[in-house]
């Protein structure tokens, strides 16, 4: 059941601090560290910057697609709780998560229910599981019911072009943590108005669980 946030993609200290201070805030923000296919990819300096404000009790997620030696280095020192990465095996992150001595989000692009027990592989190294879309940034979708009918043995985070103003009922049974991105936006950038609903609706299931 779903019982917490994570805010993708975020690129300015307005929307950072808006987050941080909201009384809903979300357990999770993640910065795009390395995917320069990404509106929402962020030079090192930016994210220094970002990371180094007060995060109070919010998580910090670098979010990493098969990272190179030298941007793990670059933001070994930075404020991250967790990486989050795309396409590494598990001895790649087996190797990162012992260096960087970081939490490890893993994530899985679905396009089929093979995809979805790769899983099984990563047991030993993930902290979490991330199903998301083979869109990367361009906020596609995945049939969600693919993971519907496992036990898994750590939370989920679901992601894939979920709305702020979806019935996320849908996923009660399915998800942990609900992973927005582009769903929070218009126009490409973070919108307040919409993260308030969905920040919102978030704490009412949690309220309802």
């Amino acid at each position: 059941m779903i019982n917490d946030c994570k805010i993708c993609g975020v690129t300015d200290l307005k929307t950072l601090n808006y987050l941080i201070d909201h009384p809903f805030a979300p357990k999770f923000i993640g910065f795009i560290c390395n995917y320069k296919k990404s509106s929402r990819f962020l030079e090192i300096e930016k994210i220094k910057e970002l990371t180094s404000i007060n995060k109070k009790n919010v998580k910090f997620v670098a979010v990493l697609v098969k990272p190179s030696d030298e941007i793990l280095e670059k933001i070994k020192d930075f404020n991250f709780d967790y990486y989050q990465l795309y396409d590494c095996s598990p001895l790649e992150i087996k190797s990162i998560k012992d260096k960087y001595k970081k939490k490890i989000i893993t994530a899985f692009t679905v396009q089929n229910f093979n995809d979805v027990k790769k899983y099984i592989f990563y047991k030993d190294v993930a902290d979490i599981y991330l199903f998301d879309s083979k869109g990367y940034e361009k906020s596609r979708s995945f049939d969600h019911s693919l993971i519907k009918n496992i036990k898994f043995d750590k939370d989920v985070m679901l992601a894939g072009n979920i709305k702020f103003n979806d019935d996320l009922d849908k996923f009660q049974k399915i998800a942990d943590i609900i992973d927005i991105s582009g769903g929070v936006e218009t126009s490409g950038f973070k919108d307040i108005s919409k993260i308030e609903i969905f920040l919102k609706r978030i704490k009412d299931l949690k309220n309802e669980n």
